[in-house]
């Protein structure tokens, strides 16, 4: 049985494109990356919410979707 991740790898990798592209520095951004994933798997351990999506996917995705829609920035 095979897992499938709900969003699609070229979407998934455009995005990751984008966030390397914006920032001034590779390092920095994927610490922000690892740190904002970290956080996140300790939110959903807390409560106990069984996800599809692994945390270092949905930083990707966050993080990208605040550099296109910066009206939804939360940090």
């Amino acid at each position: 049985m095979l897992k499938r991740s709900p969003f699609d790898s070229n979407q998934l990798m455009r995005r990751t494109e984008d966030l390397i592209s914006a920032a001034s520095n590779r390092y920095r951004i994927t610490v922000q990356v690892a740190n904002r994933a970290q956080r996140r798997r300790f939110e959903e351990f807390d409560a106990l919410d069984d996800s599809k999506m692994k945390p270092v996917l949905r930083a990707i995705i966050e993080m990208s979707d605040e550099l296109t829609q910066p009206e939804i920035i939360g940090e």
